[in-house]
Formats: structure tokens, sequence, C-alpha cells
């Protein structure tokens, strides 16, 4: 603060708050924006009843002794059923009040607007809805008192291609799912996760899609760049050409045997402990999305809650279930330790 003048140091000195004005940007950068790797790539369905089935079947393996002789009577039967399995709903919901001043403000990028934050409340639904359903988390009937629906998770469905750990999947005495059981992590090899395609293959599926959280496939990307993995060799720029040159230094496709899998990295995905309880560590799904389905009972509805003051009052639900119409069409590779190189 300056003596001989009038300077920047005295107007902020003013009692009270000063005679400068704030400098605010009127909008609000938002990096949560992000968008929902899961629940854009499967199917989107609806169900009318809190606990929503549907059947499984499949082919018998081929007979290879099928021979009859000739004018034979026929003789026995090959009739067969499949399963009928199902999920329970979950109810995930948000409430918003804001109160009629508050409203009414004049504040920076309206951050306060009841709209505005309507909107924000549904985008973190619909976020809670894809973390959810990648969680392995077993199925809960809702008892209508003391124990909320649970919609079980992809990882306790998963049964048949199933690495790490011990499988849970549906109990056709219960009609629920069963949470899988972690083991130690350990880092993520070429070798686990090709027998996951083969497996998948073999069952009838065709998986196209490799994903993980961000940590888990940047160690694919950066193993398939090294001289372990037995990929082939990638392409270099050729000399003296005038196209533009770009630095290749990811990888994004993994073709294998049994399949070409796009490999897409989840920021919404959780981490869990491994069976120490202490580690933090990540599945490797191997998917089929054709075989898979978002259902709502009625969408994401937004309904007034009664006035209970100066303020106006919204609460936001929605009734939510995840279909694996066939889980051999999915694999997953558990416990995998998110910070360790891939090997082979």
């Amino acid at each position: 603060m300056s003596t001989a003048n009038l300077d920047s140091a005295d107007l902020k000195a003013v009692t009270k708050g000063g005679l400068i004005r704030e400098d605010v940007m009127q909008k609000i950068w938002d990096i949560s924006n992000i968008p929902l790797p899961f629940t854009d790539m499967i199917g989107s369905s609806t169900h009318s009843n809190e606990y929503t089935e549907w059947t499984t079947d499949e082919l018998a393996a081929p007979d290879t002794t099928n021979a009859v002789i000739d004018g034979a009577d026929a003789s026995g039967n090959d009739t067969a059923l499949g399963h009928r399995v199902g999920n329970h709903s979950q109810i995930s919901d948000k409430v918003v009040r804001v109160s009629f001043r508050a409203d009414k403000s004049n504040t920076i990028g309206n951050a306060q607007k009841l709209a505005r934050q309507l909107a924000r409340r549904q985008k973190e639904l619909k976020r809670d809805m894809e973390a959810i359903a990648l969680l392995n988390q077993a199925s809960v009937a809702d008892d209508g008192a003391t124990v909320a629906g649970k919609v079980g998770g992809l990882p306790s469905w998963i049964k048949t291609t199933h690495t790490n750990g011990t499988a849970g999947g549906f109990s056709l005495s219960t009609g629920l799912t069963v949470a899988r059981t972690t083991t130690t992590r350990s880092a993520l090899t070429e070798t686990k996760v090709k027998a996951a395609v083969q497996s998948i293959y073999e069952q009838g599926g065709d998986p196209s899609v490799l994903m993980s959280v961000p940590g888990v496939i940047a160690q694919i990307s950066s193993y398939l760049f090294s001289s372990s993995a037995r990929i082939a060799t990638l392409m270099s720029d050729i000399e003296g050409s005038s196209a533009k040159a770009t630095a290749m230094g990811a990888i994004n496709v993994f073709v294998t045997d049994f399949g070409t899998l796009k490999m897409v990295p989840n920021r919404i995905q959780q981490l869990h402990k491994d069976s120490g309880g202490t580690n933090d560590c990540a599945d490797v799904f191997l998917l089929d999305p054709a075989y898979l389905e978002m259902s709502v009972i009625d969408g994401i509805r937004t309904e007034m809650l009664a006035k209970t003051g100066l303020a106006e009052n919204r609460h936001m639900s929605v009734d939510w279930t995840l279909k694996v119409l066939n889980e051999k069409a999915q694999g997953i590779i558990g416990d995998i330790n998110h910070t360790a190189a891939m090997t082979a």
C-alpha cells in the first residue's frame, strides 16, 4: 500500500469488503461430465415388476454317435428346456431442495437454479446406475420394511468364464445371484485374457469388448508395445513420406484368435478390495453387449415434494435393474492389480 497515491491495495482495504468488484467468470467448469461406457454399449428395455425374469437356453453338444438303422422306429426324447432366471429391481434416488430466494438470486453460472440442480442430479443417478451394475453385488429382494431391493451386479452373474477367486452366479433355488468371492490381487496376463476369450467363444458368445478401469487399460496398452507381447510388429513411418506423421502411443484394439476386442476404459467402474481387505484391485470384463440390457420400470421420475417452508422440493428416482440375458456370453478376470505391469 503506497502512501504517495491511491492504489488497488487502498481500494481493497475500504470497510467493509473493499471497492473492487469480484472478477469471476460466469461459467462453471465441470470435469465430471463424462460418458457411461457400459450403459451406452448395451441394450435398454423396460419391465413391470420388482422381480423381472427371462429364460436362457442353448443347443445340446454335438452327438458324434448320432446314427440309426434304416427303417428303425423313433425312440428316446430329445426335448429340452432352458432355465428361468431373473434380477431384482433397485430404487435409486436424489433429493433437490432449493429455497425461493436462492432460486431467484444472481449467482455464478446459475448454480442454484432448480432446473440446473435437477439436470445435474439426473446425470448423477445415471452414473450411480452404471457403477452399481458393475459392482460385485448379490441381488436382494425388497421386503417393504427394512431391506431395500438390490440389483445383482454383473460380477455376481458370471459363472462359466470366471478367472481368479470363486465364481458366484444365479441360484435356481433362491432366485438370487451370489456375489463372487475375491482372492489376492495379481497382475493381468495375456494368457488369462486369451483363455477367457476362447472360453466365451466355445460357449457360443462373441466377445467384442474388454472393459476395465483406466489403469488396467493403460497396462494392457503398454504391454502390447513390449517385446514380450506375442503380436504382429507395429508399422513404422515410411521414410520420405510427405504425409503428416502421427506418434502412436496407445493400442485400443486387441485381435485374438476368437474375437477382436475393443479396449474400453471406464472411469465410472469402481475399484474394490481383494481378499486381504487392504489392497485395491479391479475387475476386467470381456463382454458380448448383445446379451446385456439396462431395464427400467418407468424411467427417471421427478416428483414434487410437499412444501414445508420457503423452498421448492423435488424427489428424483429410478426403478431399474440389469438383465444378463445369458451369462455364458460374458467373462470376468477378477481382482487385478491395476498398478502392476501386464505379463505374458
